[in-house]
């Protein structure tokens, strides 16, 4: 463990806990700290065999000193006065000694508490097997974020991490903006549920205006209004890492929206792009629709329940018409099927259409199969209309 106590303690605590630390040198002195060069007696000349067995006894014995991550654990739970949770340790040794694994550490809602995330990032300062860490619903609050995010100062194996409805709100996602300006492990985070406003749209914004490490980022059901939009359409246009992008559950709507798109038509990275259950409407459809005439990196959009209107579906086919990236769309309420499929007319590159549980009727439902199978340029292999699927064969396209 390269970690000393003094640094383990370094952990920031919003609240004044100074008796945790009481004799905590003496306690992890000897817990596996490797000693310097400066430390190891002087060798003496001698054989190459014995120079050969000699390394490999002090590599022995260095493992033998070496503390496991349950016993690290232990140690962290009495210096934070936090009783330790068995399924915690169980889930370390699993995750320790199985490969099957793969380097998972789920901790899902198991409410660890801000001073339960303390033990835990303590213990997680010197791993170097966990790359998926899941922490959903243990009530961390900010207290506890900060904690976690000064681990990360630490650890660089952690790829993945799950903080969804933890109760962060503001004051936490000041933590985790200030972890994303300097660690450059983490390539997905899961941040849904955490009561985030506008005001953390624009920290993240800035936070992820340089990062190219990040790929998948979850900001669904939080609170991102229209200046929060503005702030994430930034964050798009400035942005050349992300991959995949989930904002569904907010309130992104009129002037948010549009200015979102904004910053969705000249990104060249984003792949995945959730917007369902906003509300877009038709000013929303068309600066999507625009967006999508000059965005060519753009396969899944999902615009499920998003109050998109005829006279909107009909501004969004305009962009799909020029669009040659797309494979997966999704729109809902959507009573235009024939506006739709004159988008699709000239659309030769989507692959996937699902429309489920839209109030199509046989009607529009064979207007729709119809325009794609008269259509000699149409790539469609699959419909997902309402309750009905519909796989197309080679022979009927």
């Amino acid at each position: 463990m390269s970690q000393s106590e003094g640094d383990v303690l370094t952990l920031p605590a919003p609240e004044n806990r100074e008796e945790e630390t009481v004799g905590s040198d003496k306690v992890l002195d000897g817990l596996g700290q490797e000693e310097s060069p400066d430390s190891t007696p002087a060798e003496q000349p001698d054989s190459g065999d014995e120079w050969d067995t000699d390394l490999e006894a002090d590599e022995q014995d260095r493992r033998d000193r070496l503390v496991s991550p349950t016993e690290l654990y232990l140690v962290a739970c009495r210096l934070t006065a936090v009783i330790p949770c068995s399924y915690v340790l169980r889930q370390l040794a699993s995750t320790t000694l199985d490969l099957n694994q793969q380097g998972t550490l789920d901790l899902n809602h198991h409410g660890l508490g801000p001073l339960g995330a303390k033990a835990l990032a303590i213990t997680l300062l010197s791993d170097v097997q966990i790359s998926n860490l899941e922490l959903k619903d243990n009530y961390l609050l900010a207290e506890g974020t900060g904690y976690l995010m000064e681990m990360f100062k630490e650890n660089f194996t952690i790829q993945s991490l799950n903080l969804s409805n933890n109760h962060l709100q503001s004051a936490g996602s000041k933590h985790i903006c200030k972890m994303l300006l300097d660690n450059v492990s983490i390539k997905s985070i899961n941040l849904s549920g955490n009561g985030f406003i506008d005001a953390d749209a624009k920290r993240l914004a800035d936070a992820l205006a340089n990062n190219y490490w990040l790929k998948d980022l979850d900001l669904s059901h939080n609170q991102f209004c229209d200046m929060g939009g503005e702030h994430l359409g930034q964050m798009l246009a400035n942005n050349e890492g992300l991959e995949m992008l989930d904002l569904s559950w907010n309130h992104l709507r009129m002037s948010g929206a549009v200015t979102l798109c904004a910053g969705l038509k000249v990104n060249v990275t984003l792949k995945q792009l959730d917007l369902s259950w906003n509300g877009f409407g038709s000013a929303g459809a068309q600066a999507l629709g625009e967006a999508l005439r000059h965005n060519n990196t753009l396969v899944h959009l999902d615009l499920s329940n998003n109050r998109v209107s005829d006279e909107g579906t009909a501004l969004l086919c305009n962009g799909l018409a020029a669009n040659d990236s797309l494979r997966v769309l999704r729109v809902v309420s959507d009573e235009g099927t024939a506006l739709l499929c004159n988008g699709l007319a000239a659309n030769d590159r989507l692959r996937v259409l699902r429309l489920a549980h839209n109030p199509l009727t046989q009607m529009g439902a064979l207007t729709l199969l119809n325009s794609v199978r008269y259509n000699p340029k149409s790539a469609l292999e699959e419909i997902n209309i309402s309750v009905r699927y519909f796989k197309l064969q080679p022979s009927t396209v």
